[in-house]
């Protein structure tokens, strides 16, 4: 399997997607109810988030870029 670069910007979206789709399960369950406006407003904070770590992370790797330093080289297969 070939590796791939790390990206916060998808993990933090995974995550916001994961603890919504719990709180939403948990409450069909009948196990906890969670306030819905809470959930609802969960999924655009978590994206505008998301948002900001890309956009910060490519402007970190591209000003990481520009001062030479090139990333580790990846183990051979």
């Amino acid at each position: 399997m070939t590796r791939h670069p790390f990206e916060p910007a998808r993990l933090i979206a995974g995550l916001t997607a994961l603890a919504v789709g719990t709180g939403y399960g948990l409450g069909a369950l009948g196990v906890r109810h969670p306030p819905g406006p809470w959930l609802f407003l969960a999924v655009p904070a978590g994206l505008l988030l998301s948002g900001i770590t890309a956009a910060v992370w490519a402007t970190a790797r591209r000003r990481h870029a520009r001062h030479g330093e090139q990333p580790a080289p990846a183990p051979p297969p």
